[in-house]
């Protein structure tokens, strides 16, 4: 396989995975790609070069959009899906206890779960906060 294939190959799987993530990151990976399968059309001997102008691409993308992602992100009217989660109510499908996770399901998503108390199967439950891999939840009230 030629290398410039191989180069756009590893772009458009940067770049599914940067739909998948919404960081920007992946994606000045995946423009760096594009740039070195472009590299390795026009001139196909020169590998460290495809690879050097991919990282000086990556880097420049990096150091000036970084700003601007900063600043849109600090603007207050960015706002992550997940972060939509908390206040809402869910479901435990798997018990949790202090210490451990459980399973929840918020909406038509299961979600790992901790809390501070026993929470039981089957019970409804508030998202009071989220991590990168959980939700932090509580009885919700009434549940008692």
């Amino acid at each position: 396989m030629e290398l410039w294939a191989i180069w756009l190959i590893i772009a458009g799987v940067l770049l599914i995975a940067e739909m998948m993530t919404l960081t920007f990151y992946l994606l000045w990976i995946a423009v760096g790609a594009a740039v070195a399968a472009a590299m390795a059309w026009l001139w196909p001997g020169l590998v460290i070069w495809q690879v050097f102008a991919g990282c000086i691409v990556v880097l420049v993308l990096t150091i000036f959009t970084k700003p601007i992602t900063r600043r849109f992100r600090s603007s207050g009217s960015y706002r992550d899906a997940v972060d939509e989660l908390v206040g809402k109510t869910g479901v435990v499908l798997e018990p949790i206890e202090p210490g451990a996770q459980g399973l929840v399901r918020v909406g038509s998503e299961m979600w790992s779960a901790r809390a501070e108390e026993r929470i039981a199967e089957g019970e409804t439950v508030t998202v009071q906060a989220r991590s990168s891999t959980h939700l932090f939840v509580q009885k919700a009230k009434g549940d008692g």
